[in-house]
């Protein structure tokens, strides 16, 4: 079997780097790993590190030189000609785990969010569907758009404009692409969804995540802060978010790929309360002098404070279309058929991720 990852060094893609050669070691031949060079850091250092590291589970560290034995680390320059690297191999699943996560949704922003995102996408369609047996991408469960109630995982049926950023919609641009082109060409697409990723669960170190993000931004935001005054957060007394731990995404994406599951929503089954979350990471930053509102706040309303005015002129204009969306179900009968949902206390889990990120500094791994 042939496997080629794009994403490797990335937070989801790291992981599902582990959980491939665990549950599919026997049977991987070559795992092609298309990946950029930093300034003094070669594509293939990158891989080293990301396998050497010590947040590797206890199977890569124990079998770190087969397991560099079956990769094939690419130059990411080199994606769009696979004839120049795959010497006539077929690779029998294409995980496209690659994305750019950009929350912004500044009109300025769009094109750029676009073409990292769809564009991309089609481009290594385009260039892969003739050496392909079938082609997973990686989207994200919110490319569903704010449209509460509850949902399931078929997305054919959403037609909707009122996404919170265009991140999701373009990831849900890049699903629609994907599931006509795959019939056009006749190659089998799979459109696997996780919501906003929380740190490990169950694989060692617990509640470790490599890249800190969405809910991390905001205890980073008020965990960095020098001051004492007050702020009010906006948001919406049932808006909830989607949290999934990182290692159980992963494990889910290594085992379906195999099947005939077209669409897959990776979520819990339960949303996190927002205001009782944010409660909780306050906590754990220590910072106490915050209300909560559902009124809206900007510089037209005008702010109470320099740190509300800094925090709604930045990661505010981010985090806002979250805190205020409306509240979702998750259908996960179908995922937990796969594979069981974890049991743990969310508001617990929320408070144990972010502690585990400040003790650490919020420092990103840089692969």
């Amino acid at each position: 079997m042939n496997i080629l990852l794009t994403g490797a060094t990335g937070t989801l893609g790291s992981r599902v780097l582990f959980s491939l050669l665990e549950q599919r070691f026997d049977t991987i031949e070559k795992l092609y790993l298309p990946v950029r060079k930093r300034t003094i850091t070669s594509p293939e250092d990158r891989i080293k590190n990301v396998i050497s590291s010590e947040f590797a589970t206890d199977f890569i560290k124990e079998n770190l030189i087969e397991i560099f034995n079956k990769i094939k680390v690419i130059d990411a320059d080199d994606l769009l000609n696979p004839d120049s690297f795959l010497e006539n191999n077929k690779v029998d699943y294409f995980i496209h785990s690659a994305g750019f996560v950009n929350l912004s949704t500044d009109p300025n922003a769009k094109q750029e969010i676009f073409k990292e995102n769809l564009q991309f996408t089609k481009d290594i369609f385009n260039a892969f569907y003739k050496h392909i047996v079938k082609f997973v991408y990686i989207s994200t469960a919110f490319a569903a758009g704010n449209i509460g109630g509850t949902i399931d995982n078929d997305y054919t049926v959403i037609e909707t404009e009122d996404y919170r950023n265009h991140y999701e919609a373009s990831k849900h641009a890049s699903e629609k692409f994907l599931l006509k082109a795959g019939k056009e060409k006749n190659i089998p697409i799979q459109i696997l969804r996780p919501s906003v990723l929380g740190g490990n669960i169950n694989e060692s170190p617990n509640y470790f995540i490599s890249k800190y993000m969405v809910f991390y931004l905001f205890a980073k935001f008020f965990n960095n802060n020098n001051s004492d005054d007050a702020i009010r957060i906006t948001s919406n007394i049932d808006t909830g978010l989607n949290i999934i731990p990182t290692d159980y995404a992963a494990q889910v994406i290594a085992k379906v790929i195999s099947s005939d599951i077209e669409q897959l929503n990776i979520v819990h089954s339960k949303e996190t309360n927002m205001i009782k979350g944010i409660s909780k990471i306050l906590n754990v930053v220590e910072f106490s002098n915050f209300t909560f509102t559902d009124e809206l706040i900007n510089s037209s309303t005008g702010f109470s404070s320099k740190l509300e005015q800094f925090y709604y002129e930045t990661i505010g204009v981010h985090l806002h279309p979250y805190m205020t969306s409306k509240p979702n179900e998750w259908d996960t009968k179908l995922l937990e058929s796969i594979l069981p949902i974890p049991t743990y206390n969310l508001e617990d889990y929320l408070s144990e991720t972010v502690a585990f990120a400040k003790d650490k500094n919020f420092r990103n791994q840089k692969w």
